[in-house]
């Protein structure tokens, strides 16, 4: 799959979730550079700050401003989403792409959501369900960011926010999964109703980025051994890509014109680790329309939020 470059996102409006840096700030960038203006929500606002100034400094014509967001808090989502249909304006991309991962001990949003649950999917469902009539306005495109992790992960229904029992690695797919769910999801809805919104997922493979010290250094007095492991692996040239190269599927289902909905895409190198982008076959986990449904449902109830395009 070739990447696409020019100036093929002029006059089109883009919001990328965690893109103070890593990923999502790569990603921004590039959006930049092929002519797309850009909303880039941020919790931590000296870090948003120092986003901008790389972004600008990399792309001095660069369109780019920051909002306030804190996923974890269904209330910042809201209120973020309420700013953005006073201004207006329509949304033609939205790149659902923050996310926490496996804190060592169970954490909880501001409405007592396990974290990376209710950060990685709730934050980012609420936010687009909010967001619907300017993503309908713009006939956006909506990809989220999922993880290989989703291809073991298994929802237990009992046990979805790991009250009972909590386990960090099996807590992160289960939140990767939903993320995956939703995006399969919304591009059937869009379909049926007419929406006009295209949604597919993607991930980045084994990226080196400070998810891996930010999640699992939760809680924890001493450092985590997680981001040395996979610095020390990324040295030797096994099973760790760049930043530059995992945000590759991420940009290619977000803005290549070959990319469709209802699609997962990442690297195509062995077991998914490393890569260029490709488009993947759907993990069986995830296949099941009936589970997508009933996720719908329960998200739909946790969050408050509907998806009703008025």
């Amino acid at each position: 799959m070739a990447e696409e470059t020019g100036a093929h996102l002029a006059d089109k409006l883009a919001l990328v979730t965690g893109a103070s840096d890593g990923l999502g700030l790569n990603l921004a960038t590039q959006l930049a550079l092929r002519g797309a203006e850009l909303i880039l929500p941020v919790r931590n606002a000296a870090k948003g700050a120092v986003a901008l100034d790389r972004i600008r400094t990399r792309v001095p014509s660069a369109r780019v401003s920051t909002r306030e967001l804190d996923l974890a808090s269904l209330t910042s989502v809201e209120n973020l989403a309420e700013t953005l249909k006073a201004e207006g304006r329509p949304l033609n991309l939205l790149i659902n792409n923050a996310g926490v991962m496996t804190p060592p001990t169970r954490h909880t949003t501001a409405e007592g959501h396990e974290l990376q649950f209710g950060t990685n999917h709730l934050g980012h469902s609420a936010l687009t369900g909010h967001l619907l009539p300017l993503l309908r306005a713009g006939e956006a495109r909506v990809t989220t960011v999922t993880s290989s992790a989703a291809r073991n992960a298994k929802i237990d229904w009992d046990d979805l926010q790991s009250e009972k029992k909590y386990a960090p690695v099996r807590a992160y797919g289960v939140s990767k999964l939903a993320n995956l769910l939703f995006a399969l999801q919304l591009e059937r809805l869009s379909k049926a109703a007419g929406w006009g919104i295209v949604s597919n997922a993607a991930h980045p493979g084994t990226t080196l980025t400070n998810l891996y010290a930010s999640g699992p250094n939760l809680g924890r007095s001493r450092p985590a051994p997680h981001q040395a492991i996979v610095k020390r692996l990324a040295r030797w040239g096994i099973l760790v890509q760049s930043v530059e190269a995992g945000m590759q599927p991420l940009l290619f289902a977000a803005t290549s014109r070959e990319a469709g909905g209802g699609l997962l895409y990442g690297p195509d190198g062995v077991g998914q680790f490393t890569g260029a982008p490709a488009e993947l076959a759907v993990y069986r986990t995830a296949r099941s329309e009936a589970t997508a449904a009933r996720l719908w449902e329960v998200t739909e109830r946790l969050t408050g939020v509907t998806f009703d395009p008025s």
